[in-house]
């Protein structure tokens, strides 16, 4: 394809692709005038002074066929590839395919990091990549393919240099087990016959360039009865990964041989919660020629700041301890789309509830429609998910629900509950069944919301409203995958929640504006006058939603709102999911009343002044 070609094909799916770090590329102008210019922006952005973003315009892969006759790779992953069913590549391989399998100009060939141009496009082994991309749009085969085509080019150079170095040469850290697992299930399926062996890592592991006779005084693990596990890519969590490099007792961490690695949606793994693991992980792999791709459907400017300081950082301090010139690959941006921004080809619902009692109300509403839904929209239909802000509230709303499907329609095993406080078996049986579609109704909390593919999915219900804009982006990805037409996100919010649902509205408004653009009947979800009437949330609301969640559905802190006893435990019953109706919770209440009131008069004690108990009463009154 000719130059403009290529831009326009970029430009028609909504490509763009930058070197935001790298080598200044620019011939002409005055250089003192370049050279100010250049400390300007390294003041303002913290990038050395010589680089400057420029844009590329690779050569899209339109077809997985010609991933062999034009970037050479193996004969059987592109078998695999064909098996699996992968014809057409997505966006985001569209784009990220060429820029990390190389040239196809020269496909044997490595590319000058130094010569980085618009008409060619370096390879894995020459740039580091971050890549914002929708939810659903593919983004494990994106890094999966250029990652065991790179492997197989070091396992043949391995059997003629001595100096490369035993144990894995690729990590992939992504935040939760479910998510890891999946890649790895996919990683293995893509790496059959290549000589690529994907793993994922388990408690007890200990990697192959560990030694085993490091044995130090008061160890009690014998290495010699538990065998190195012999992988090329290492699939973890950072936790499951730390704990796996302190089992060292040496210098060694089993990582000196990596070559790649992955950030798997990468915001929440450079975020305060994972960030010391994860930069710990990425500082154990010394090799100098490390190169990192980061991944994600949201990916805020403060992490793409991270990311470049990091690579910088590390480089000065491998060039300090080597002595040894090291050379820094380009950081290319892809993005896809409209950044940070929900799938536009699902519906989208923002619904008012007032109370908890009317969010049990809607999502009854929602399993037992009583009436026709509107002219061009849609009903929810099985399987869902339902996400809830805390593991309390997701259990307690399962015991809601429980019983809410009828006996000759499965029942209670249509619905479950997931949850990190579960075993590992039992968030795996749970998985499985709700993949073969046993299970309908699935309620979990935030472990879901990223990454893990449900492919049969046709809806997503926010029973409480996500934390942040780009959590809302990914609980409503789970839906929608892969551009599937006919998903629904509804989120529920209460009076609690308006101060903080602007945020979910804006997003809700930038996709039904996108999908109106793309030629979808327009329909105004979110109107202007209700978007001007939400309060404005501050940066501070902001990030102690993000940190906390509602503070009223926090568990530990329902009865001491405003340090009010009292008045915490009415608001506490008011933000509470039970299993019981109001009238019994007052008849208990009642109940409770009269024996308090019998012992009182048998101990002699004055009641008080309002007539109540000391501690207040657990009934809350009936909503208006």
């Amino acid at each position: 394809m000719s130059e403009e070609e290529r831009k326009s094909l970029l430009r028609r799916h909504k490509l763009k692709l930058t070197v935001i770090r790298g080598p200044d590329l620019s011939s002409t102008g005055d250089s003192t005038s370049r050279a100010k210019q250049k400390r300007s922006k390294s003041s303002k952005t913290g990038a050395p002074a010589g680089s400057q973003a420029r844009q590329l315009y690779p050569e899209p892969v339109l077809d997985f066929r010609h991933l062999r006759s034009r970037y050479g790779i193996p004969k059987s992953l592109a078998q695999n590839v064909n098996d699996q069913g992968y014809t057409v590549p997505t966006e985001v391989q569209m784009a990220s395919l060429p820029v990390l399998l190389g040239s196809h100009r020269n496909p044997g060939s490595q590319m000058d990091t130094t010569e980085v141009t618009e008409e060619t496009a370096p390879g894995l082994s020459s740039i580091d990549l971050l890549t914002v991309a929708p939810t659903g749009s593919g983004k494990t085969l994106a890094f999966m393919i250029p990652l065991i085509h790179a492997l197989a080019g070091i396992r043949r150079k391995s059997q003629h240099d001595e100096t490369v170095v035993d144990g894995p040469k690729a990590v992939i850290l992504a935040p939760t087990k479910e998510l890891a697992n999946q890649i790895a299930n996919e990683g293995r399926k893509l790496a059959v016959n290549t000589g690529t062996r994907v793993t994922s890592v388990r408690k007890g592991m200990h990697l192959e360039s560990q030694k085993q006779d490091t044995m130090v005084e008061g160890d009690t693990i014998d290495r010699d009865h538990q065998p190195p596990v012999k992988a090329d890519v290492l699939v973890s969590t950072p936790l499951a990964l730390v704990h796996v490099i302190e089992e060292t007792k040496g210098e060694a961490t089993g990582l000196e041989g990596v070559r790649y690695m992955v950030f798997d949606e990468a915001d929440v793994l450079l975020d305060p919660l994972f960030r010391d693991q994860t930069l710990a992980i990425w500082n154990a792999a010394t090799h100098p020629a490390l190169r990192v791709s980061l991944w994600s459907a949201t990916m805020g400017s403060n992490i793409e700041d991270l990311a470049k300081h990091e690579i910088s950082k590390r480089a000065d301090r491998l060039r300090t301890r080597t002595s040894q010139p090291i050379e820094q690959a380009p950081l290319v941006r892809l993005v896809v789309g409209l950044k940070d921004s929900a799938v536009p080809n699902i519906e989208h619902r923002l619904t008012y509830a007032a109370s908890e009692q009317g969010k049990l109300m809607a999502l009854r509403e929602l399993l037992h429609p009583r009436a026709a839904a509107p002219t061009g929209s849609s009903s929810l239909r099985a399987p869902f998910l339902v996400f809830t802000q805390t593991i309390e509230r997701a259990v307690a709303l399962h015991s809601e629900l429980a019983y809410d499907i009828p006996a000759e329609a499965g029942g209670i095993s249509r619905i479950a509950v997931l949850h990190s406080d579960l075993s590992d078996a039992a968030r795996d049986r749970v998985m499985t069944r709700f993949r073969k579609g046993e299970i309908w109704v699935l309620i979990t909390t935030d472990l879901l919301s990223r990454g893990v593919d449900f492919r049969g999915v046709n809806g997503v219900v926010n029973y409480d409203i996500p934390t942040s804009s780009a959590a809302y982006v990914h609980r409503v990805g789970r839906t929608g995958r892969a551009g599937r037409e006919g998903g629904m996100a509804v989120t529920l919010y209460t009076r609690e929640d308006v101060p903080y649902v602007k945020n979910v509205a804006n997003v809700i408004a930038a996709a039904q504006k996108q999908r109106g653009n793309a030629g979808g009947d327009g329909k105004e979800i979110i109107p202007q006058w209700l978007l001007d009437s939400l309060p404005d949330v501050s940066k501070q609301d902001k990030q102690k939603l993000k940190r906390r969640g509602v503070e009223a559905r926090r568990s530990g802190k329902m009865g001491q709102v405003d340090g009010q006893d009292g008045e915490g435990k009415k608001r506490a019953t008011k933000t509470r999911i039970s299993t019981k109706s109001g009238f019994e919770r007052r008849q208990e209440n009642n109940r409770k009343g009269a024996i308090e009131a019998a012992r009182r008069e048998r101990d002699g004690v004055e009641p008080s002044v309002d007539g109540g108990e000391e501690g207040g009463s657990d009934f809350g009154g009936f909503d208006d």
